[in-house]
């Protein structure tokens, strides 16, 4: 039964994670149900509650999930929810206005459990925060972007133009108005506001 359930409703290498299943059976069958498909090598296991659908592939054992994909999952966003964003200099570089490959990738997410701690993920470095506005998929956007603001010369190496022109394009493609900032910028440090006039971004916001 948890099988035919797993293979109809996640794709090969998607994280699974057990408290997300619902199906009538006690916690402790579950959890029993999950083990004996690793162990019959239908599943495979990627830490404590979160497991996959091995994606096939001719290297013996198939290719592993990644822990990208899972931190993802766990911290971001799944099943149609978020929680999350990518923060410092893991955004930064996603913007274009650093060319510093972040060693550990940052979050912030309503999923941390502290203020700001480390996760390790089969290897990969998580720097965790947990988020001091809850973030929904209605303004993790617009709390990306200020959280970034708040920070902003401590993560960009390129000329002002540049960064100028890697937010406008994010304030643009992301569609963020004058309304949803102006919603959320009273929780952050003044100095935002100097570099919202400094950078005319108002002129930017829809």
């Amino acid at each position: 039964m948890l099988y035919e359930y797993l293979r109809a409703t996640y794709m090969q290498n998607e994280p699974i994670f057990v408290s997300d299943i619902r199906l009538p059976v006690s916690d402790v069958n579950l959890r029993q149900m999950f083990k004996v498909l690793c162990d019959l090598g239908k599943i495979r296991r990627f830490d404590t509650g979160i497991y996959y659908l091995p994606k096939e592939s001719r290297l013996r054992g198939g290719v592993p999930l990644g822990a990208d994909t899972v931190a993802k999952y766990k911290y971001i966003s799944r099943n149609g929810r978020v929680d999350g964003y990518y923060s410092g200099y893991t955004f930064a570089n996603q913007l274009g206005v650093t060319t510093q490959v972040p060693y550990m990738v940052e979050i912030v997410s309503n999923n941390a459990s502290a203020r700001v701690r480390e996760v390790d993920l089969q290897g990969r470095r998580i720097l965790l925060r947990k988020a001091k506005i809850t973030v929904t998929k209605e303004n993790y956007r617009v709390l990306q972007l200020l959280d970034f603001l708040k920070d902003v010369e401590q993560y960009t190496d390129e000329d002002n133009e540049i960064v100028y022109n890697c937010i406008h394009k994010y304030i643009v493609e992301e569609q963020i108005s004058k309304k949803e900032v102006d919603l959320y910028i009273g929780q952050y440090p003044d100095r935002i506001f100097r570099y919202i006039y400094e950078m005319r971004l108002y002129d930017v916001f829809a």
